[in-house]
């Protein structure tokens, strides 16, 4: 049974084409992962299925009576409890829960009274209606939402906050069809980890855009890939979409190599045998004109493949010509408070030369705060030898937004302006791009400026905050493949696991205000969990 089916939709704003012909089919209970560079359309489509948006031309068909829950990017305002927020998704039930509960104050040998709270407790009972409040506390408390939070004003929330109530709610309704945005934004790992168990056991149809891939490896079944000549389906998670994706490129590449050998041949014929032609006339050479001109009308008629994209690579040297001691931080009986709240407590710590350390943690343990004090280093901080720090917070921010990405790289790069433009390049910012004012930067942007100035100064220490954040896939793997090869030391906080896992040397574990080390990446951390 199909939940979803786009067919030949067009989105538009003003003279911007969003979305061009796309056809999408989704069925019944897949659970579907929409991926592409931003820009491509992938909350657009959302939106569109959301009844958030109106097509500019084509059809869109949702299954007669199926229920759509959509969560956004960006969060909603409320001038509502949280708890009244939230609460209002059984209201129904919270009303029948009421009257119930007057009626039997009321109970007595009253015939009527008694069938009509006999009626009404069976309608209660088949609603789910001494199920709901304990469905509520096993979602609050998964989310880790406070008291205090359930009696604030929702509209005195953080956007990250705001997201987390949507999403409980969205939970909560059950939808038929579940429509998430980023939904792993804003959690940690406890958090996305309960939310995939989650999904993994969802009834309903699920849609989601996300850039968390091992979030995707656990709960989706199916990938679309949007792409300038539109959608391309693989019927499998991310790894197997990677894997899959590589192979229909090198495919693609064979057929299209293939071709161009038969075209060079034709035209190869077309100019032999126009030669012949010349040769042999006035007389005799006719024949071979009209070869030619044969073969030349199928060569037009040909339909040409285009030639296969294939991701263009950067090469990011973050390597500095001077190398650390042995002991690059220390710790010492260290203490860290923030407000009145203590978050770590007499805890010590050593960082290695060329060790690649992960800080994980529940959201408010004090993992950004720990980052900010290392900056800061004062007598319970030591940092070894020799020591060049690079940093890149979690808002990366510019002193100037008004600067073109030309103007702020040149800031940092020693050389001529012709080899400033050609170190852009390498790092996609291409013509007249590199006159992009930062304000208007995409976070992937904004991360590979960062980057850029960041190397001419060849750190051997870095220490990152949620250096993935806001950032395509693509950037991603830049990032990643320039830290695997990176030789000096990092130190960085993320929830992102694949990330984690493709970086990360050791684990160290912010946990009842105490420091764990764990050797290994983030699934050998999981498997000394699992094993304990």
């Amino acid at each position: 049974m199909i939940d979803i089916n786009l067919n030949k939709v067009c989105k538009s704003y003003g003279f911007d084409k969003i979305l061009n012909n796309i056809d999408l089919t989704v069925q019944k209970g897949e659970k579907v992962a929409l991926i592409g560079p931003n820009g491509s359309g992938k909350s657009t489509i959302l939106k569109i299925v959301g009844k958030e948006e109106n097509v500019s031309s084509g059809e869109v068909s949702i299954r007669k009576g199926a229920s759509i829950g959509y969560l956004s990017q960006i969060p909603i305002n409320k001038d509502i409890k949280v708890k009244d927020y939230i609460y209002d998704t059984f209201k129904d039930l919270i009303k029948m829960k009421e009257s119930l509960e007057k009626l039997e104050q009321d109970l007595s040998s009253n015939i009527k009274i008694i069938k009509k709270y006999t009626r009404l407790q069976e309608e209660f009972i088949n609603l789910g209606g001494y199920e709901f409040e304990t469905k509520i506390s096993k979602v609050i408390a998964a989310f880790s939402i406070t008291d205090e939070m359930m009696n604030r004003n929702f509209n005195t929330l953080s956007g990250g906050e705001k997201t987390i109530c949507s999403l409980i709610k969205l939970l909560l309704i059950e939808p038929d069809i579940l429509l998430l945005d980023e939904p792993t934004n804003h959690l940690d790992i406890k958090r996305i980890e309960w939310l995939e168990k989650y999904l993994k056991g969802y009834k309903g149809t699920v849609v989601v855009v996300s850039h968390d891939r091992y979030f995707l490896d656990k709960v989706v079944n199916k990938i679309v890939l949007l792409t300038k000549r539109g959608l391309e389906e693989y019927f499998g998670n991310y790894t197997y979409f990677i894997k899959e994706n590589e192979n229909r490129i090198m495919l693609e590449f064979k057929k299209y190599k293939d071709q161009q050998k038969i075209i060079e041949a034709m035209k190869k014929s077309i100019k032999r045998l126009q030669e012949y032609g010349r040769l042999c006339s006035p007389s005799g050479g006719e024949i071979f004109f009209r070869r030619a001109a044969s073969i030349k009308k199928r060569l037009e008629k040909m339909e040409k493949l285009d030639k296969p994209k294939t991701k263009k690579k950067i090469t990011i040297d973050f390597n500095s010509d001077s190398r650390t001691g042995k002991e690059v931080l220390k710790l010492e009986n260290f203490d860290l408070r923030y407000d009145t709240k203590t978050l770590l407590e007499n805890v010590d710590l050593n960082l290695f030369y060329k060790e690649k350390v992960c800080l994980i943690g529940e959201n408010g343990t004090g993992k950004s705060t720990l980052i900010k004090e290392i900056l800061n280093s004062n007598n319970s901080i030591k940092l070894g030898s020799n020591i060049k720090l690079g940093y890149i917070p979690q808002e990366i921010t510019f002193e100037d937004n008004n600067l073109s990405i030309l103007d702020e790289a040149r800031k940092y790069f020693i050389g001529s302006e012709e080899y400033l433009r050609s170190a852009l390049f390498k790092f996609l910012f291409v013509g007249d791009n590199i006159y992009k004012k930062i304000k208007y930067l995409s976070g992937g942007e904004k991360v590979r400026l960062k980057l850029f100035c960041l190397i001419q100064d060849k750190y051997n220490f870095l220490i990152l905050d949620e250096p993935t954040n806001h950032i395509d896939m693509d950037t991603r793997e830049i990032l990643e493949n320039a830290l695997i090869d990176f030789s000096g030391t990092i130190l960085f906080v993320s929830h992102d696991r694949y990330f984690i896992n493709k970086i990360a040397t050791n684990i160290i574990e912010l946990k009842n205000k105490k420091l764990t080390k764990y050797i290994g990446n983030y699934d050998e951390y999981r498997r000394y969990y699992e094993n304990k």
